[in-house]
């Protein structure tokens, strides 16, 4: 959620800077995750000031240059070359000093330097509109008519001055505070100071020629249903200081009507709908449900296939809107409206939700409505757009307020106990400091005893609904960070259990790793269901999706660690950090024939050089074997022994790699991703990937240490030389040789591999060794020999190989 400091301080007052606000909403509670600076202009005219030519002379070695200094209030005046035919002395300009940057309309920006032109020395430059971004004339440069002085910033001159916006990571508890109005609430109660609801007393009804009649069907779903006509009005765009605001919170402006509903959705938090009133049939809303399956094209130009449970808002032939969550396209203002009908209701959150589950909608009213608003806002904010419309697009009010509220929302009342709330806050605060608190948050104390207060908690607290709620919001107040600490702490003592031998497993292998230099990331198992389209429709099929998703970009649960890990693997490389092992134990999901599974992945990640470059040795790029080593390492310490090598298909998102396989079942796969599908992500370097089998390993293998008694009898080595076809792995003969002899042979290496001129095309010589132990005696001569005659034997018939003597 994003919030304007400048907006912020028209409703309440404070001297207090961006930055202790934002420390303050935070420690209650409105985390502020960031403070960002927001310019009308690209760049807030920094550096741009205004100035004075003193004196205006031809160059010398130029007729359509001129040369002039010019006072910009620094003490000493600027010499500027000047290409502008209307520059003259006298003139108030406005001048880009040396340093500053210009963001010229429609072109790229550039930095103003001293420089030398045609000879002659120019310290700035004297600019035309479209030069500094506000305007595109671009006939000669500005002369202003002013009495500020000289060195004043152009932004002050032009009243565009920056905004300060804070990014708040609202929690789903606080709906309450989904407003400028809302926020100003809480700093009411932290600051001391008094927010304010813009003044709606000017409201008045001009005439009755044009009214609409509503009629609620469904009390349960809206049981508050407001409304008011207004006509000859005009659509057009809506003026600077509105768009201003509604950019300031990252919201495009659309016209005038559709703006100020933003605006005040924004400010009061309830959400408003504008209805051309000319195309509402009959003269009549009916807000009900339709039946199932009916269809109604919203704004968005889809057509929609109803629920029955989807609360409608229709005039006298059909469906207009989806109550609470999208307008339709029919119904909708347009640049020939002359008349509307506001909307202003109070729709029950469960069904609101339904809906936007339903039809996968989130639009910023239904965030709104699904969360609780205020029914007690409904007439206020009416009155209030009502009064903006007619400021803006002129018009005017030609109905009374329509108000359909049969069965008014109480107040909750809470019995709050003195000691239990010094008790689950750990410390004694004053109970008048406890009423103030709490009249500040807008909780009116209706009875006071000495143990008890009685609390009329207003509809708009939808999460204080209990006891604990209001200790909550007292605390949150007061402030965590004065809560003392006793000097004799004491606590409850639960006896250490073993650790469960999964987790010392998995802390263990996840030492190993980053001990091995690979930095651990923890990424969100809900993800962008766009990453698997490219896939095919079988792969999308085959996804989990989320049903009450709050972002297109976050809707399904991730299949794959492959997306999560490219993700960090972009914003890093972006940043520069090109040389990453990053390692990520997390989980993944896919539906199966309308079954969910869950499993464990351990994702293995590295990028750009294995090793840094230093004295001793150049950098080396990250090859396929740098990532093995580590996965077989790990699948070593658990125990899983001998496996066989599978190259992967093409489908599994890498465009080459390997699979290990235990009876029949894939513990690990390894190789380099598909260019195709890291350019996808945005990332532009070549990604060596892994991912094992978490949950399988943990349940088959061990890591436990095996100890044994050191051999008594001496291991013996012997090399071979194989011409194989060049298809042949190593780890197909490794299989073979151990197969053939289970006993003696303790390991088989590659140390050489040779594919050139000097052997049959299609070939390559594999140089291996092996070694070769008895446990209980010496090895002889005979038996080494038998033993490698018979390994030679099965590599010839088995692998086709020709043994080189």
């Amino acid at each position: 959620m994003l919030i304007s400091f400048d907006w912020l301080k028209q409703l309440i007052h404070t001297d207090k800077t961006a930055e202790e606000v934002g420390a303050l909403l935070t420690g209650a509670g409105l985390e502020v995750e960031a403070i960002h600076t927001f310019d009308q202009v690209q760049g807030g005219l920094e550096g741009i000031v205004l100035g004075e030519v003193l004196t205006c002379e031809r160059h010398p070695d130029a007729d359509k240059l001129s040369l002039t200094t010019v006072d910009i209030g620094n003490g000493t005046p600027s010499q500027i070359v000047c290409g502008a035919p209307n520059v003259a002395a006298g003139q108030r300009v406005v001048v880009a000093t040396v340093n500053s940057t210009l963001y010229p309309t429609g072109g790229e920006p550039f930095k103003i330097k001293k420089s030398k032109i045609r000879g002659q020395v120019s310290e700035g430059m004297i600019c035309a509109e479209d030069e500094i971004g506000i305007g595109t004339s671009h006939a000669g440069i500005m002369v202003l008519d002013t009495d500020l002085p000289n060195g004043t910033p152009a932004a002050e001159f032009f009243g565009l001055g920056s905004d300060k916006v804070f990014e708040i990571g609202l929690t789903p508890n606080r709906a309450d505070a989904a407003s400028h109005y809302g926020v100003a609430r809480d700093l009411q109660a932290l600051t001391d100071a008094a927010a304010t609801l813009p003044n709606v007393d000017d409201f008045k009804v001009d005439t009755t020629s044009k009214s609409i009649t509503v009629e609620v069907e469904n009390t349960e779903a809206c049981p508050r249903y407001a409304g008011v006509t207004i006509t000859g009005l005009k659509v057009g765009p809506s003026p600077e200081w509105l768009q201003k605001r509604l950019r300031a919170i990252d919201l495009s402006p659309i016209n005038n009507i559709v703006d100020i509903t933003n605006y005040v959705l924004h400010e009061l938090g309830q959400p408003l709908h504008a209805f051309d009133a000319d195309k509402i049939r009959g003269g009549k809303i009916i807000v009900k449900t339709l039946p199932e399956g009916s269809v109604l094209k919203t704004l968005d130009g889809v057509e929609r296939k109803l629920k029955a449970t989807d609360l409608m808002i229709c005039d006298a032939e059909g469906p207009m809107a989806i109550g609470g969550v999208f307008g339709g396209e029919d119904s909708g203002v347009s640049e020939e409206t002359t008349s509307i009908f506001i909307e202003s209701a109070y729709f029950s959150p469960d069904w609101i939700r339904r809906t936007g589950m339903a039809h996968g909608l989130k639009t910023d009213a239904s965030f709104r409505f699904e969360r609780g608003t205020d029914p007690n806002m409904v007439i206020t904010a009416l009155k209030r757009a009502a009064l903006l419309v007619q400021e803006i697009a002129g018009g005017e009010v030609s109905s009374e307020i329509v108000d359909v509220y049969p069965t008014q929302i109480k107040n909750t009342e809470i019995e709050l106990n003195i000691e239990r709330t010094h008790t689950l806050i750990g410390q004694h605060i004053d109970v008048e400091r406890i009423k103030s608190i709490l009249t500040s948050l807008g909780i009116e104390v209706t009875k006071e005893t000495e143990t008890d207060l009685t609390l009329s908690v207003p509809p708009f607290k939808v999460d204080v609904t209990r006891e604990a709620d209001v200790v909550e919001e007292i605390l949150r107040i007061y402030g965590f960070n004065n809560i003392e600490m006793d000097e004799n702490l004491a606590t409850t003592f639960l006896a250490k259990f073993a650790t469960p031998y999964a987790e010392d497993v998995t802390d263990t292998i996840m030492n190993y790793i980053t001990a091995n230099g690979f930095n651990e990331i923890i990424t969100n198992s809900i993800t962008n269901s766009n990453y698997y389209k490219p896939a095919g429709e079988a792969e999308v099929e085959s996804l989990v999706k989320v049903l009450n998703y709050n972002s297109e970009d976050l809707d399904v649960l991730r299949k794959s660690m492959v997306f999560s890990g490219l993700e960090v693997l972009r914003r890093n490389i972006n940043r520069r950090q090109r040389d990453l092992k990053l390692v990520e134990l997390g989980k993944v999901y896919e539906q199966i024939d309308g079954d969910y599974k869950e499993s464990r992945k351990l994702a293995l990640y590295m990028v750009g050089n294995a090793t840094a470059e230093s004295w001793k040795q150049p950098s080396m790029k990250t090859a396929f074997h740098d990532l093995a080593s580590v996965v077989q390492n790990v699948l070593h310490k658990l125990n899983a022994g001998e496996f066989e090598v599978q190259n992967l298909e093409q489908n599994s998102y890498m465009r080459q790699g390997i699979s290990y396989q235990k009876n029949g079942t894939e513990i690990a796969r390894l190789g380099l991703l598909d260019a195709a599908v890291c350019r996808f992500m945005e990332v532009k370097e070549q990604v060596w990937y892994a991912e094992l089998n978490w949950d399988y390993l943990l349940k088959k293998y061990k890591n436990k240490l095996v100890a044994e008694e050191l051999p008594k009898f001496p291991e013996v080595r012997r090399d071979l030389s194989l011409v194989l076809d060049r298809n042949v792995t190593f780890d197909q003969v490794k299989l073979i040789a151990l197969r053939t002899e289970r006993k003696l042979l303790q390991s088989v290496n590659v140390f050489d591999v040779y594919e050139g001129d000097k052997i049959e095309a299609g070939k390559k010589a594999y140089a291996l060794s092996f070694t070769l132990l008895d446990k209980q005696q010496t090895l002889t001569d005979k038996v080494i020999d038998s033993t490698m005659n018979r390994l030679m034997q099965q590599f010839e018939k088995q692998l086709g190989a020709f043994i080189r003597k």
